[in-house]
């Protein structure tokens, strides 16, 4: 029996979701859990431009997402326990069990697991085989991803950066070893792996994107920057504000989402969404 698409356990969500929203920056709310139906979808998130923006993408990855009810349930379950570990309050667990059932949707939570209810529920497949390595890798990416949001909302803005920052420079190996049509990328790591790229794309939008993220690279690197890669000079240590922060890992996941379309085009087919 296949699992009933979840329309009315959708709107209970994003009715709870607003709810949640009252508490604290509205598009903080929205945003943290696009991040958790994103990656449920199979999708990368990225900062919106505004709160009825944001409003707009988590509906459409909500709406992605429920084609798999046992991740869309998670995905709303964990955005809550995420908020709850940093003081917000949250629907129970009597609550969203009560919600499932009244959708008709055949599951219950049962911490740590999800289960299946009801008469002719087909247990959730289990994967026995070994993930292949870009499905590992696209699980650790989509966690750091989520982690750096966590950390943005909980204030702390350096751990963030620092997350998100890990993402761009693992993304950028995938590129490793990839013929451009111009040459072969040669370099093993980040800053060589963009010089190649940049040297096989001049004129071109990708040697200005690169340049700008070599640059961006360079000073949240650089210890008298934003020094959250190398450290930061004792004599002119300072806070990373939460706004600017904010500001960095907005940029450097539109620098991703980027990355990850150039190298799909390159490769002809999408290795790294999943």
């Amino acid at each position: 029996m296949t699992p009933r698409t979840p329309y009315q356990l959708i709107n209970e969500f994003s009715t709870l979701i607003g709810k949640i929203g009252t508490q604290r920056p509205v598009q903080e709310t929205l945003e943290h859990f696009k991040s958790y139906f994103a990656a449920a979808a199979g999708a990368t998130s990225s900062w919106s431009s505004s709160a009825s923006w944001a409003q707009s993408d988590l509906d459409s990855y909500m709406r992605q997402a429920s084609s798999n009810v046992p991740l869309f349930i998670e995905a709303f379950f964990d955005g809550c326990e995420s908020l709850r570990r940093s003081g917000v309050a949250v629907p129970d667990l009597r609550l969203l069990n009560r919600l499932i059932a009244e959708s008709e949707v055949q599951y219950r939570i049962e911490p740590p697991k999800l289960v299946a209810v009801g008469p002719g529920v087909a247990p959730v497949a289990v994967q026995h085989a070994a993930p292949s390595l870009d499905q590992q890798a696209l699980e650790a990416l989509q966690n750091a991803i989520s982690t750096s949001e966590q950390l943005l909302a909980e204030g702390k803005g350096r751990q963030a950066v620092q997350e998100i920052l890990w993402v761009l420079e693992t993304i950028s190996t995938a590129f490793r070893g990839l013929d451009t049509g111009t040459g072969t990328v040669q370099g093993k790591y980040f800053n060589k792996i963009v010089a190649d790229l940049r040297a096989q794309n001049k004129g071109t939008l990708l040697n200005e994107v690169l340049d700008w993220i070599t640059t961006l690279h360079g000073y949240l690197s650089s210890p008298t920057g934003g020094g959250v890669r190398h450290g930061a000079d004792v004599a002119a240590l300072q806070t990373l504000e939460v706004h600017e922060a904010r500001l960095f890992c907005n940029l450097i996941r539109s620098y991703i989402s980027f990355l990850i379309d150039e190298h799909t085009k390159l490769v002809g087919r999408q290795v790294l969404q999943g």
